[in-house]
This record gives C-alpha cells, sequence and structure tokens, in this order.
C-alpha cells in the first residue's frame, strides 16, 4: 500500500529530521500551526478580547493591546480603529 503523502511533507519531514517528534507528531504541529494562521480578523479579535477578559483586562487596555497585535500577524490587515475593534467583539 502506497503511503498518502500531503501538501506538507517537506515540512514535516524537516521537523522529525531536526527535532525529538516523531512523524504524527510533526504533523500535528504543522497542522496546528496552520490552524492558528487561518484565524480571520475578526476571529483573533474575539479570541484575545476573551483571553484578556478572563485574565483580568479591562476593555481600555484589551483593544489597544489587540490594535498593538494585529500588525504583527502573518497575513497584516487593514489598520482597524477601536471603535471597530469593539464592534467585532459586541456587534
Amino acid at each position: 500500500m502506497l503511503e498518502r503523502r500531503t501538501s506538507h511533507d517537506d515540512l514535516i519531514d524537516h521537523l522529525v529530521r531536526s527535532t525529538a517528534l516523531q512523524r504524527g507528531e510533526a504533523a500535528r504541529v504543522v497542522l496546528d500551526v496552520l490552524a492558528f494562521f487561518d484565524e480571520t480578523t475578526e476571529e483573533f479579535v474575539r479570541r484575545r478580547h476573551r483571553e484578556m477578559q478572563a485574565d483580568g483586562g479591562v476593555n481600555t487596555d484589551i483593544f489597544e493591546r489587540i490594535a498593538a497585535e494585529l500588525p504583527h500577524r502573518a497575513v497584516t490587515p487593514p489598520e482597524l480603529s477601536l471603535r471597530q475593534l469593539r464592534r467585532i467583539v459586541y456587534g
């Protein structure tokens, strides 16, 4: 039976060679990283808001911090005002 190859096999092979990860673990890491970067801007804003609110953050600080984090995403979204960020979270 032929082994099924994915489009990320080169990366998985590299991780297996360069770390202590087994092939299945490396594949899960790659999928987790891809899922993380597949998150839309809106999903990212909502998730980060929930996380910071759960840590006791207040909205004034939370939205400023999210605005500062957005330009560092893998694909930088357009600049959003604090008001636009609040609308993403609260509608």
